[in-house]
């Protein structure tokens, strides 16, 4: 299959790539030098050069924080890149998976359950309502398409890029004698690795439609930082906080665990817990 990668730099564009090239995908990588989705024009030139017939688009506005002042460059590329992406694969009649967010959620604060897909969202962000429309434009533009909802990508590309949780971790528990890490806001970060995984058997099925694709388990950024340091090795004092104590620019859903039953039973395949993924990308 040909398949073009839209952010192939990136954590989960170049993992994604790596794996679709080892099942003798035809790949061709597409960087925001490259390609700029909000414009409609730059996906009509690009994309009829590569000619695939599947895009990935894992390119997005990740800022949370600074989505709250300028929601409107959060949407441009979260909400009318996908809307452009999603009406040139229509018109081409080629399939389209787009790369969403667990913080689509966020707005029931008695949550206990894993969210599944047919439950409703509710963003508590301009960056989170900037990628539930990116979802809406291609579920409702593009017959063949996957909407993938996933959460707190880590990857081999952040360890020499722009960085991730677990790397800021790192660094910070090296630097600090001390740090206060949020213990409210339960989910489950995903190596970028096993996502590729799960989505080149995914594309492998021609099962369209929405799903939910994390590390299997559920955990909070608190636990996650303490978990790091204890495989790495490094003694730092950690203190829990609230979310209203480390007062972000944007709220967080408190609860956006995802439940990833159907992409089980679509694909066979089910995802390494969360500890298990840490400890392989630590170790890598």
């Amino acid at each position: 299959m040909k398949i073009t990668v839209i952010g192939s730099r990136g954590q989960l564009g170049q993992d994604l790539c790596t794996r679709l090239i080892e099942e003798e995908h035809q790949v061709s990588g597409l960087t925001h030098q490259q390609i700029s989705i909000e414009e409609a024009s730059s996906v009509a030139s690009t994309l009829s050069e590569t000619a695939p017939d599947l895009v990935i688009n894992t390119a997005a506005y990740n800022k949370v924080d600074q989505a709250e002042s300028e929601p409107e460059v959060a949407y441009a590329i979260n909400a009318l890149g996908p809307r452009n992406l999603a009406r040139y694969c229509q018109e081409q009649q080629i399939a389209l998976m787009q790369i969403s967010s667990d913080y689509v959620f966020g707005l029931d604060l008695t949550r206990q359950a894993g969210y599944r897909e047919q439950d409703a969202p509710g963003p508590v962000s301009a960056y989170g309502l900037s990628k539930l429309a990116g979802e809406y434009f291609v579920r409702a533009l593009c017959a063949q398409h996957y909407v993938i909802r996933t959460c707190g990508l880590y990857g081999k590309a952040g360890k020499t890029g722009n960085g991730n949780f677990v790397e800021t971790m790192l660094r910070l528990g090296r630097e600090r004698d001390s740090l206060s890490i949020i213990n409210d806001q339960h989910c489950t970060p995903t190596s970028t690795r096993d996502l590729a995984e799960a989505l080149t058997r995914l594309i492998s099925t021609d099962q369209f439609g929405l799903y939910h694709v994390t590390n299997r388990g559920q955990t909070t950024w608190y636990e996650l930082a303490r978990k790091v340091f204890e495989i790495a090795g490094i003694e730092v004092e950690t203190n829990p906080i609230t979310t209203e104590q480390y007062n972000a620019a944007a709220d967080r859903p408190r609860f956006s665990v995802l439940d990833c039953s159907l992409l089980e039973e679509v694909t066979q395949y089910t995802l390494p817990d969360w500890q298990t993924a840490l400890e392989n990308y630590l170790q890598s």
